[in-house]
């Protein structure tokens, strides 16, 4: 078989996986963290407080998304044959998230202002 130039040593590999698993279990513990604060954030209206909440949840929902498709795209060039292979997944990857941040911000937009009107309004 006839050597590319593009292989990566084994225990080039295996640091690499270990150190990938690290950081998936550092996010986790992160992601559990960061829900508990969202539950524990006082606001000045019910509304206010639910907006937030509601805001906060989605774009933790989000950021826990965008980390798993970097991971599993790390795992994809961890595997990619040659460097025809890590350009295109790279290529993919980005046209992959760019639509998802579109969507994404949507999303938030539409409930911080939904929470923002929720604000506004007057207090009986």
């Amino acid at each position: 078989m006839k050597s590319t130039g593009f292989e990566i040593p084994p225990e080039m590999k295996a640091f690499a996986e270990q150190s990938i698993e690290a950081a998936r279990k550092a996010f986790d513990s992160y992601l559990v963290a960061a829900n508990k604060a969202f539950g524990a954030v006082g606001s000045s209206s019910a509304a206010t407080q639910a907006g937030a909440s509601d805001l906060g949840r989605k774009a933790m929902g989000f950021a826990q998304e965008n980390v798993a498709a970097n991971f599993a795209f790390i795992d994809q060039l961890m595997r990619a044959k040659d460097a025809g292979e890590v350009m295109r997944l790279q290529a993919e990857f980005t046209k992959a998230q760019m639509q998802k941040l579109g969507e994404q911000t949507k999303v938030l937009g539409e409930v911080a202002a939904k929470t923002a009107g929720a604000a506004s309004k007057p207090r009986a």
